[in-house]
């Protein structure tokens, strides 16, 4: 079945105001604003509307030219970006297909301007529906190796779910990038969910990073050895900032060879 689907732009914003929101904390006519304005800008990938909890949202699938599919990749952007975001986000997406990586990158819920870090935070567990339909549009292509990949707010809304009880069974590894992670030691949502994570994860940041992910660094590595975490690995590149800015290939090659080693191998169903 063909997954693409024609866009009117000039109705993405009306779409958005219609769209049921009075228990979300998210903003949804500035994620509507946000479709509209990248989406004539998207050179690379099919723009396409995915469903969550009644809502849709906006993802950006790229084929792989590859004779040999590895697999497929989610992408979750950080605070405030997009899925095409030019930082980390953009980089990944574009490059991982050329490798034989099949990429969704998907719009996570936005907080209205100016919104308190509070009010972002609140916003993970809305996430999380997204990222069950990002999974279940690469089952619908018979795409079952997948790989789940967060930069920054990304990196923890992925991580909190997968710790939750089912995440789908095609996930089979996850790579957090700037993951920024609260300062208590205890009732920590970041060390928790690493306790409960049973799937092989790549912890990768810069040396020049932010003080929420370079600072708490040391300690989660003590969680995931402590939680006897499975093929965790932490990994810092020297120089790099939140973004990676200049570096964008080293965060690449980076994760792609982590990826290949942790969950490559085509698994389709062929038809």
């Amino acid at each position: 079945m063909e997954p693409y689907r024609s866009i009117n732009r000039y109705a993405i914003s009306l779409l958005f105001c219609l769209l049921p929101g009075l228990l979300s904390a998210a903003d949804l006519t500035r994620e509507g604003r946000i479709a509209e304005q990248i989406f004539d800008a998207i050179l690379e990938g099919q723009p396409i509307w995915l469903k969550a909890e009644g809502r849709r949202f906006l993802a950006i699938h790229t084929l792989s030219p590859a004779k040999q599919v590895q697999g497929g990749v989610i992408l979750l952007h950080g605070m405030g970006a997009n899925p095409d975001w030019d930082q980390v986000i953009h980089p990944l997406r574009t490059a991982l297909p050329k490798h034989g990586w099949e990429t969704l990158s998907i719009q996570l819920p936005v907080a209205a301007p100016g919104a308190t870090q509070a009010k972002w935070l609140q916003l993970i567990p809305e996430a999380f529906p997204r990222i069950r339909s990002a999974a279940k549009f690469f089952s619908e292509q018979n795409n079952h190796n997948l790989v789940l990949i967060g930069h920054s707010l990304g990196a923890r809304m992925g991580l909190e779910f997968l710790a939750e009880d089912a995440p789908p069974e095609a996930i089979r590894a996850f790579v957090a990038i700037g993951l920024p992670t609260p300062q208590e030691r205890e009732e920590n949502p970041v060390y928790e969910a690493l306790r409960k994570l049973k799937l092989p994860m790549l912890d990768l940041y810069g040396s020049r990073d932010l003080a929420s992910v370079t600072d708490t660094a040391r300690l989660r590595r003590i969680v995931a050895k402590r939680a006897e975490l499975q093929a965790y690995r932490q990994d810092r590149i020297e120089g790099a900032d939140h973004f990676f800015s200049n570096l964008e290939q080293t965060l690449i090659n980076r994760t792609r060879a982590w990826i290949r080693r942790h969950s490559a191998g085509e698994e389709r169903q062929l038809k």
